[in-house]
């Protein structure tokens, strides 16, 4: 018994810090998108871009931001890749875990983006 009881906490602890590093570093993620300068064109709050048609990043879903840079990084000639010369340059350098800390980063700020039910 305490042999299954021993098991089942070094799994659960596992699991939990899979979970943690899966999900990524929020002030690691700050850091990342000082580094890259990413409110330059994004807004300050990155809720606030410079352009119209450039996205607003504050609040969007983790998993969705993760998408895109990796798309970006891909660019257009590759599978479900992104054509932006501007953000293809700033995604490519960007490691997997720079995507997963930057996308919980901007995914915890408060956003304006509009919830449809």
């Amino acid at each position: 018994m305490k042999k299954i009881l021993a098991s089942a906490v070094i799994l659960f602890s596992v699991v939990i810090s899979f979970n943690a590093s899966a999900a990524g570093n929020v002030s690691a993620g700050k850091a990342a998108t000082e580094k890259y300068n990413c409110a330059s064109c994004h807004g300050k709050d990155f809720n606030s871009p410079i352009d119209p048609s450039y996205p607003k990043l504050a609040g969007q879903h983790a998993d969705y931001l993760e998408h895109a840079l990796i798309a970006y990084q891909r660019g257009s000639d590759g599978a479900n890749g992104r054509g932006n010369a501007i953000m293809g340059a700033q995604a490519k350098p960007l490691s997997h875990q720079d995507i997963h800390n930057i996308a919980a980063y901007l995914h915890s700020l408060p956003g304006s983006l509009v919830l449809r039910k």
